[in-house]
């Protein structure tokens, strides 16, 4: 793990193959961003064309990246976005939105599965907020950035380092249409938050963190609260 590797190494391990079987799960469910495109970032304002929707993000993050992947078998289509903030070619945040499209409205309802937190013990909240009629579901928790992970490979190919860190994350879920389903990631580095915090996972447990933990957490935490709150939802 670089400069971090006393991290619990099977609890890291876990949490990465986890977080990899949840993405893979979400993609089974295209592709540019720009004036006019499917998606559009303006300062931190990022805005949806299909299905419509906005949100304020924590900072200014850039887009880096789109892609758009056909699944016939289930008839429907995911179309991935990639933004990032980073500091000398090195990611310090990032959001990956994804939107499941149904493509065969006669192929039955879309199936979302559930978030679910990557480790029980580790401090982390879920909740659900009501956005007009649409139930936004939302999950803040700790995470451990994977630059191996085949899903943030777009990112490395843009000559960005991704490190080997923990990360706090929130994901958000929810389904504006029927036919349409977003899935919104956003993560940031705990060492960018200019704290002195503990690499060990231990000290991020529910039952036991405290100090400069518990200040990143709750920092992240508003941020991330920030974020689900600003979100609207927009009539076609």
């Amino acid at each position: 793990m670089e400069s971090r590797a006393n991290h619990p190494v099977d609890d890291v391990k876990t949490m990465k193959k986890t977080a990899a079987t949840f993405l893979f799960i979400l993609l089974i469910a295209s592709p540019l961003f720009g004036a006019g495109k499917e998606l559009e970032v303006r300062g931190r304002t990022l805005s949806s064309g299909t299905p419509p929707f906005l949100v304020t993000l924590p900072s200014g993050l850039q887009p880096v990246h789109s892609e758009s992947v056909e699944h016939p078998a289930e008839s429907s289509r995911t179309r991935t976005f990639f933004l990032v903030r980073e500091t000398r070619k090195q990611v310090e945040e990032m959001l990956v939105v994804q939107i499941a499209d149904m493509t065969n409205p006669q192929a039955g309802p879309m199936v979302v599965p559930p978030l679910k937190p990557y480790a029980e013990k580790k401090m982390y909240q879920k909740g659900r907020v009501k956005k007009g009629e649409v139930e936004v579901d939302f999950l803040i928790q700790l995470m451990a950035w994977n630059p191996d992970a085949s899903s943030l490979q777009p990112i490395v190919r843009k000559g960005l380092k991704i490190p080997s860190h923990w990360a706090l994350q929130v994901q958000v879920l929810f389904q504006p249409q029927v036919e349409s389903a977003v899935f919104l990631r956003y993560s940031r580095d705990i060492g960018s938050f200019g704290l002195k915090v503990s690499d060990e996972g231990t000290a991020w447990d529910k039952d036991s963190i405290s100090g400069n933990e518990k200040k990143v957490y709750g920092s992240f935490q508003r941020a991330a609260s920030g974020m689900i709150e600003s979100l609207r939802l927009q009539n076609r």
